[in-house]
């Protein structure tokens, strides 16, 4: 049911003259099941508050203590980390009073959220326009997005080459790329330097002047924190951060398993600690000898590093069983919970197991002091990667890269040296994954505040998704201008990083919440004032979109939602027409040879390729057409997407043009 008592939304709620006292009322819709548990109370023995193992959970069981008549410091507080009847049994032999360092931790983020938000945001509707709102964690998380932006445009690519070559043996061909010369590594920089080498080389033949063998291994990943399991969920599942969130609520919450009633399957998945029990740790092991045999079990007890300031009050994201493998779940799961379930399972059975074990060789081809190495890998033992391999942020599958039998002395003949020129890439754009990895590492947020802070900040129109990728919108940017002027320290992220820390040394008893408050709202209402005197309206115009509303004359315009740019009409709110934004990709439609392809997206904000003639002409096509057809069978040619790149193909037949 979540929080039954917060602070109200229609005023601040925060009594910065009284010590920063909260004023706690009742949440509107809330006080029908505030009144049965008043009810069901006067009839029990005993009353014990078993909410979520976490701030957020102790404040919940803090406030309906107060509503109950409990006494906050009997024993009435009960904490578990999964829901199963062993745990739920256990955590009944040792009930404890209500944790108020942990409840102070929770107000105080609540507080300095309410004194931020509620402060600000009235400026930004006086200011800028009505429906804005500033928070401490969700500027921060714009301001990256914007200074990623602005690296990408101030970026300037650099020149560089690179010359590989296809090598031969014993019918056998390999590739190598140039190394060195006169044995000083070198890096080419213009073609000027690619042809010096090129000169340099005497015939095709090289010499195998070093081959290096070695074992590698390559031990197992963590089990899963929120953040990890938010960014594999995007990589491999492609999930949003709220989605995964959705989802892991309710495997943690329990599942209708027939015989069995409703079983917990995950434990807590609000968490930073890796840790596991050794419950867990010991039906991992057992599971493994008796699934996949000893040599897949990992024989050393392995310390995962945990940062400083991990809260390791429960364990890390895992099965609440081993033994409630995947398959024996799929008749009882959705599509996407199994799916999720499944990653989960794998990831911390993966954990335990043994390191994988690859053999690597690296071999240096000379040819009249220019060197080319060659290397290679090949998987010798899977260990863990029998059950998992972690995902990246490219996408890119390993594989084994195998090079022929090689030994010094032997000679090796070129079939073709290739010079390549490239340049430098900017900064690629933060995908959700990839935010949610940085936040954490910055120290910005906890566990529970990755995928509301990314949902707030899409839905306040300060950024918009674009090829699964954030971009800033001009909103967004004209906000942080703002925020950056006035209250600098909302975007520091060494600050916010700090406040923070301070919300956890409150948690561990080491601060007073309103000191902490206090230190921060003193500096805070002095730019408070300041801005309200000196900050400037804004006036966002609309950009013309070129073209009048079908339905009242009046001229379109552009506008920023959610999901990006779209066109609407200027009579808002006497007229509501809204369109989205039609990019025509300058190829005529192979069915009807009448209309253009234009680019659209699905309800599920897939890009796909139609007729702009439709309904009247039907074609769409998944793949990007181009303005080339066939040369074998003349239909349409597409670009299609692959793991490595992009290839032109056709749609018909088996024709295909390789991506460089």
């Amino acid at each position: 049911m979540g929080h039954v008592i917060d602070l109200p939304k229609s005023q601040m709620g925060v009594d910065v003259e009284d010590s920063y006292t909260p004023k706690y009322i009742t949440i509107r819709g809330k006080g029908p099941i505030l009144k049965d548990l008043k009810t069901a109370a006067k009839k029990a023995k005993k009353v014990y508050l078993a909410a979520d193992p976490d701030r957020e959970g102790e404040a919940i069981a803090w406030h309906l203590a107060h509503s109950l008549n409990i006494d906050e410091k009997s024993e009435c507080r009960v904490v578990f980390n999964e829901i199963t009847k062993q745990a739920i049994k256990d955590s009944f032999k040792h009930p404890r009073t209500i944790d108020m360092n942990l409840v102070d931790a929770q107000q105080a983020r609540r507080v300095l959220d309410r004194l931020v938000g509620y402060n600000i945001s009235p400026l930004l509707w006086k200011k800028v326009k009505k429906g804005l709102s500033a928070g401490r964690v969700q500027s921060v998380a714009v301001k990256m997005i914007i200074d990623r932006e602005r690296e990408i445009n101030a970026f300037e690519p650099v020149e560089y080459w690179s010359i590989t070559g296809d090598f031969e043996k014993d019918g056998e061909t390999f590739e190598a790329k140039f190394f060195s010369v006169d044995g000083e590594k070198q890096e080419l920089s213009s073609e000027t330097e690619v042809n010096e080498v090129l000169k340099k080389l005497s015939g095709n033949s090289f010499q195998i002047t070093d081959v290096k063998k070695r074992e590698r291994k390559r031990n197992p990943v963590a089990p899963f924190t929120t953040s990890s399991l938010q960014q594999e969920a995007a990589r491999k599942l492609n999930f949003r951060a709220k989605k995964t969130m959705m989802l892991a609520q309710q495997l943690y919450e329990g599942i209708d398993l027939g015989k069995e009633g409703t079983v917990g399957l995950i434990t807590y998945m609000r968490t930073d600690s890796t840790r596991l029990s050794d419950t867990a740790k010991n039906e991992a092991a057992e599971y493994i000898t008796k699934n996949y045999g000893k040599e897949y079990l990992n024989q050393t007890e392995g310390k995962s590093k945990q940062k400083s300031n991990t809260q390791d009050a429960h364990e890390a994201i895992r099965p609440t069983s081993v033994q409630l493998d995947p398959k024996s779940l799929k008749s009882f799961l959705s599509r996407d919970q199994l799916r999720l379930y499944k990653l989960i399972w794998e990831r911390m059975v993966a954990s335990q197991m043994a390191p994988a074990i690859l053999d690597t060789m690296s071999v240096d081809l000379e040819n009249n002091g220019v060197i080319f190495r060659a290397t290679g890998s090949k998987l010798k033992f899977q260990g863990f990667m029998k059950v998992y391999i972690e995902g990246n942020d490219d996408g890119k599958k390993e594989e084994d890269k195998l090079l022929p039998e090689l030994n010094e002395g032997e000679s090796t003949k070129a079939a073709n040296i290739d010079p390549n020129q490239h340049f430098t890439q900017p900064p690629p754009r933060y995908t959700e994954a990839r935010l949610v990895k940085t936040m954490e590492e910055l120290g910005i947020g906890r566990p529970s505040t990755y995928a509301p802070t990314l949902d707030t900040i899409q839905r306040r129109g300060y950024v918009a998704l674009e090829d699964k990728r954030f971009v800033p919108t001009e909103l967004g940017q004209i906000v942080l201008e703002l925020i950056e002027e006035f209250f600098p320290e909302i975007l520091n992220v060494d600050f916010t990083a700090k406040m923070e820390g301070d919300l956890d040394a409150i948690e561990e008893g080491d601060e007073q919440w309103v000191k902490v408050i206090d230190q921060f709202y003193q500096g805070f209402e002095k730019r408070l004032k300041k801005a309200e005197e000196e900050m400037k309206e804004v006036e966002i115009k609309d950009e013309p979109a070129g073209e009048d509303c079908e339905k009242c004359g009046h001229e379109m315009v552009y506008k920023m939602g959610r999901y990006g740019k779209f066109m609407a009409c200027s009579n808002f709110p006497e007229c509501r027409n809204t369109k989205a934004i039609i990019k025509d990709i300058g190829v005529t439609c192979p069915e009807c040879k009448k209309g253009n392809i234009v680019e659209r997206k699905s309800k599920k904000r897939r890009i796909f390729y139609g007729c702009d003639r439709f309904p009247e002409c039907e074609f769409l096509s998944w793949d990007k057409p181009i303005a080339r057809t066939c040369p074998k069978c003349n239909h349409m040619l597409v670009e299609k997407k692959t793991k490595k790149g992009v290839n032109v193909q056709c749609s018909k037949c088996d024709y295909k043009e390789e991506s460089n």
